[in-house]
């Protein structure tokens, strides 16, 4: 049996989106008076949705404080969703190539559907994928199981044929909960020691199509 679907997150995967997510996060730290933060900060804080960035970048705020926030950031983002934010050099030809191999391919960000739509189609890159959703598309979210599974079956593919590509703990962690083979890339905002448990990290986009084929001889 081979990999049939390719289930992508997107910033720190896709894209690098870090620059524009630190303006827009400084953007809200401005409104409330708070200095702003390096690029470094805010990369430890990406991935788990625009809510937990905001909470993580305003502490000791209430929730209607957040609340606020979160709005000011979505609205902020939206405006300026890509004047920093690129693909990964290797990312295209990567996904021309598995386009090219027939594979599915998807992407799963926790990032807002609406905001992820927006940038993929600012990136030229929308009408590679085969579907996207965001954080807000199903009732949960990465590090749960639940959207990897629906697009499987949206893509009327097993599980076992899917492959979860991603840089953070809640991509490798969603993609073992949904018994799906899973792809760590070293390039991303992840810690390199919450990869581990992988079945294949990768350290360029380039190795990406390598790895699939791999994986695709393991599959039983």
């Amino acid at each position: 049996m081979t990999i049939r679907a390719a289930l992508f997150d997107l910033d720190g995967t896709l894209v690098d989106s870090l620059g524009d997510l630190t303006d827009a996060v400084n953007h809200v730290r401005k409104q409330f008076s708070l200095s702003l933060l390096s690029e470094n900060d805010v990369r430890l804080q990406i991935g788990k949705g625009a809510r937990n960035l905001i909470q993580q970048s305003l502490p000791g705020f209430s929730e209607s404080e957040i609340s606020r926030a979160l709005a000011i950031f979505l609205d902020y983002n939206k405006e300026h969703i890509a004047e920093k934010t690129a693909l990964y050099p290797g990312i295209l030809n990567t996904l021309h190539d598995l386009a090219a191999m027939h594979t599915k391919m998807a992407v799963i960000t926790n990032k807002n559907e609406e905001l992820c739509l927006l940038l993929l189609r600012e990136l030229g890159i929308y009408n590679l994928f085969d579907c996207a959703c965001g954080g807000d598309t199903y009732s949960e979210r990465k590090p749960s199981p639940v959207p990897l599974l629906k697009i499987a079956e949206k893509f009327g593919v097993s599980p076992c044929e899917c492959v979860m590509i991603g840089d953070s703990i809640n991509d490798i962690e969603s993609g073992q909960r949904a018994k799906m083979m899973t792809i760590a890339c070293s390039w991303g905002y992840g810690d390199i020691s919450e990869l581990s448990g992988a079945d294949i990290i990768i350290d360029t986009p380039t190795e990406l199509v390598g790895a699939i084929t791999r994986l695709s001889g393991q599959v039983t």
